[in-house]
């Protein structure tokens, strides 16, 4: 089966399936499991999952577990410390995973960053100074990577030193590096997606399409619950049953001539016993793809 939805390039991710790094997350389906439910959705690329410890960062051992089910690689999220004055750790870390990544066939790297390895923040809030030395650092990792033939765009993400509304425009005032468009993680930022790809689409390099409940995204802001709990909460909606405006953000994308991959990124977490095969996460996804794909026969210009 092959989706039609329209835009250029649709890939997957692991996520969607419940597949995250974090422990007490949930159940962590096979990769190929996970890998077999893509391809019969007609889906033909995807992102890693959690780096090392579902595959092994490891170029063949990735190829072998896409291959039979005819997927490529787009390539992975990847959290960085980067705001300290010594950069070598992460641009070390950088350069492994960028390197493993390109082998197996990627192009694109998703920079996340974070406070420390453990995704503490640091105790104070950064200075002028600071931002200037982390955009450096974040030009530092872009350079690196493109050397080997992946672009780097940042990623806005709850619990990370670029989360808030402010926090972004900062960033963007301070790295010349693309960005990866994420509407769930933008609108619970206090950054409304539709006015990011209006104001910022030539930064656009990069989409992550997820929908959010701007209710349980209410109660995760005022810490009533950890990102975990709130994605145990079904904080992220199928596309168009949540509140991101996901139609809207799509036509947006297009006015600007987006032509890069979307990845359906559909954070959930499996806390009952694992679905049956088509159930569940595969179900999802299957209503976003039936979504984008309505939504991108209705754009201008798209074959009737």
């Amino acid at each position: 089966m092959e989706v039609r939805t329209g835009l250029r390039r649709v890939a997957g991710a692991p996520i969607s399936w419940g597949v995250c790094e974090v422990p007490g997350w949930g159940a962590m389906l096979p990769p190929d499991r996970v890998f077999a439910e893509m391809s019969a959705l007609g889906i033909g690329a995807t992102e890693l999952g959690p780096l090392d410890d579902w595959l092994p960062l490891d170029a063949g051992a990735i190829r072998a577990a896409l291959e039979p089910h005819g997927l490529a690689l787009v390539g992975g999220f990847v959290p960085l410390v980067l705001h300290e004055h010594d950069a070598e750790p992460a641009l070390a870390r950088a350069r492994h995973v960028a390197t493993k990544m390109a082998a197996a066939g990627a192009d694109t790297f998703v920079l996340a960053i974070v406070g420390a390895d453990d995704w503490s923040l640091p105790e104070q809030p950064l200075d002028a100074a600071g931002w200037k030395r982390l955009g450096s650092h974040v030009d530092a990792v872009a350079e690196l990577t493109q050397s080997l033939g992946l672009t780097t765009v940042v990623h806005p993400h709850v619990g990370t030193l670029v989360e808030r509304a402010e926090e972004v425009e900062r960033l963007l005032e301070t790295t010349a590096a693309g960005w990866c468009l994420d509407p769930g993680h933008l609108l619970i930022g206090g950054y409304d997606p539709i006015d990011f790809a209006r104001r910022h689409g030539d930064r656009v390099a990069h989409v992550h399409l997820k929908d959010v409940d701007l209710a349980v995204a209410a109660r995760l802001n005022a810490g009533e619950l950890t990102l975990m709990e709130a994605v145990q909460a079904d904080l992220f909606r199928p596309l168009g049953e949540g509140d991101a405006q996901i139609a809207a953000l799509v036509r947006q994308l297009a006015a600007h001539g987006y032509d890069g991959w979307t990845v359906l990124e559909q954070d959930t977490a499996i806390t009952g016993a694992p679905p049956a095969p088509g159930e569940g996460p595969a179900r999802d996804v299957a209503a976003s793809l039936a979504f984008l794909a309505e939504t991108a026969a209705a754009l201008p210009g798209a074959a009737r």
